[in-house]
């Protein structure tokens, strides 16, 4: 998670704190070196996706946990933004799929996503940790208290981009992960999937923003795991499956699907805890090519 702080008319500051959440809980539990390792690993593909010739709104880092950004006015009521606003913030989440994992399993067994739509032939039945034929892009709210996935038509009638604009966009998170995806591959990772954020400029230009390519927007996997067989979660995601091992995450659903007062998130394990910031560490210097310390 991180903090952000109005420092200037033009600039914001974000602090990357160790505290981590999942399905939009903050769980009670410090992670030692979360912080700094999302804010440096952030950094390191600002500066990738800027040598691709794609704006983003990184500015410059002020230590190992801090970042300066260009500020851009964020709008949560939708009927305010215009074809024509400028240097906001697109209210949108944009998701590029490359293997079947997570959530996007769990809605291809349940039918709410069909093989088809995922360039699968037709009745054949995908199975977890299996290639998708073809990148599977999707959008979801990005100000709205729980993320919903919209369709193109959805996504454009909140954001008020032309396809033109939209069709831009869904490019650009293409051209950035093709990047990324050769470059963690040479490391030995699998780039599975990840969620990507964009601004529109004071010139109405496509602005890269917020932070990608991290253990908390993507997903990895371990290349030499996946070739004996096991999806090894590199990321964010090894919590996620922690809370789903323990039950906490099917009866957070089934409230959620009740209407019923949530759950409280338990903390994680001491030893859960170590695990997960050894993988914070062991990731950022997978991803950059950096030691740590």
């Amino acid at each position: 998670m991180k903090e952000v702080y109005e420092v200037s008319p033009r600039e914001l500051e974000f602090f990357f704190t160790d505290q981590i959440s999942v399905f939009d809980k903050v769980i009670p539990t410090q992670v030692p070196h979360k912080g700094e390792t999302l804010c440096r690993t952030s950094a390191h593909w600002f500066q990738v996706v800027e040598d691709l010739g794609i704006r983003t709104h990184f500015l410059r880092l002020e230590g190992g946990d801090r970042m300066r950004v260009r500020r851009v006015e964020v709008i949560p009521d939708y009927d305010k933004i215009m074809p024509s606003t400028k240097n906001f913030l697109i209210p949108l989440e944009v998701i590029a799929r490359y293997y079947v994992a997570g959530s996007f399993h769990d809605r291809i067994k349940g039918g709410r996503i069909q093989p088809e739509d995922a360039g699968f032939p037709a009745g054949h039945v995908p199975a977890y940790g299996e290639p998708l034929p073809e990148p599977f892009v999707e959008v979801t709210t990005k100000l709205e208290k729980v993320d919903r996935e919209l369709t193109r038509d959805e996504a454009l009638a909140i954001s008020k981009l032309s396809r033109a604009e939209y069709n831009d966009l869904v490019d650009a998170v293409l051209k950035i992960d093709a990047r990324l995806n050769e470059d963690v591959e040479r490391r030995g990772l699998i780039h599975v999937d990840g969620k990507k954020e964009f601004a529109m400029d004071g010139e109405r230009r496509l602005m890269l923003v917020d932070t990608f390519g991290t253990a908390d927007e993507d997903r990895f996997w371990d290349v030499q795991e996946y070739e004996r067989g096991k999806q090894v979660e590199l990321s964010k995601e090894f919590v996620r499956q922690y809370y789903r091992k323990i039950g906490y995450h099917q009866a957070l659903m089934d409230a959620r699907a009740a209407g019923k007062p949530e759950p409280d998130i338990p903390p994680l394990p001491d030893d859960v805890t170590k695990q997960v910031s050894d993988l914070y560490v062991s990731l950022f210097e997978r991803l950059t090519g950096e030691k740590f310390r």
